[in-house]
């Protein structure tokens, strides 16, 4: 069965840094993309940011562009999004899904694209 776990999460101040991690068990990730995603209470989950199975194509969300960071290591099965600058706006549970159509060199941030989504991990910024 297909399973993803994140890690990674906790409270950090305005301006720190937290790097999330999404480990895969049953499965090799090396064929998939995959995706970050956010959901703040009363809000929507939205596509924070996407990596394609080749780690060749990365995309990002206009409010985490330039500060938060998604890379991969297929040899440890993990995808990693490195998050700096962090501000409030950024409290929420982040969760990492996998994309098993998308091409090699491309993502989407389209949750209708993902499955095998994770239990998330809690992302609070506060002073």
């Amino acid at each position: 069965q297909l399973q993803l776990v994140e890690s990674g999460g906790g409270l950090v101040q305005p301006g720190g840094s937290l790097r999330l991690s999404c480990a895969a068990s049953g499965f090799t990730l090396d064929y998939y993309a995959i995706g970050w995603f956010r959901q703040a209470p009363g809000k929507e989950r939205e596509g924070v940011s996407c990596i394609s199975s080749s780690g060749g194509t990365t995309n990002y969300a206009d409010s985490v562009k330039g500060r938060f960071t998604i890379s991969r290591d297929n040899a440890k099965n993990t995808v990693y999004l490195q998050m700096n600058s962090l501000k409030p706006e950024d409290t929420a549970v982040y969760y990492c899904a996998a994309d098993p159509r998308a091409p090699p060199s491309d993502c989407s941030r389209e949750l209708a694209d993902f499955g095998s989504w994770g239990q998330g991990t809690q992302v609070t910024v506060s002073s």
